[in-house]
């Protein structure tokens, strides 16, 4: 595997995890609003990602980055509370609320961040090397 493919494959790792971040701060952002409907509620939503394989089988000194496939929507039933003297309030007397738990969703911006951070890491230690490789060719 050549240094060039490991700088793709972490570039291609932070890509995954700066969309993991961006998702997660969203539904932070979005956990305590309020809404009278159930289709207008805000519904969490997570990335989904996928080991680019397929380009990955034919040569196998290549390795394999991380593909965003796309953002789905929480399926994850929300909240719903009487409130009759809330002015969102139906005509019931309810409002409801985002299914966004906010520990689950503090783990993952944890993880996303400690995994976009290894992802610099590698590619700071790989650019690390490219420029001891080239003082190698230069000092002979």
């Amino acid at each position: 595997m050549s240094l060039f493919n490991v700088m793709s494959i972490s570039g291609t790792g932070m890509e995954a995890e700066s969309v993991r971040l961006n998702t997660t701060a969203s539904n932070i952002a979005n956990a305590n609003s309020v809404s009278s409907s159930y289709e207008d509620t805000y519904k969490a939503r997570y990335p989904v990602f996928a080991a680019e394989l397929a380009q990955a089988t034919g040569d196998q000194s290549k390795g394999a980055g991380v593909q965003v496939k796309g953002v789905v929507e929480s399926d994850a039933p929300l909240q719903i509370e009487y409130a009759p003297h809330n002015p969102m309030a139906d005509e019931n007397g309810y409002i409801y609320k985002p299914n966004v738990n906010i520990v689950e969703e503090m783990a993952n911006m944890m993880s996303a961040s400690k995994g976009y951070e290894t992802n610099v890491q590698v590619a700071d230690t790989t650019k690390r090397i490219f420029r001891q490789v080239l003082q190698l060719g230069r000092s002979q």
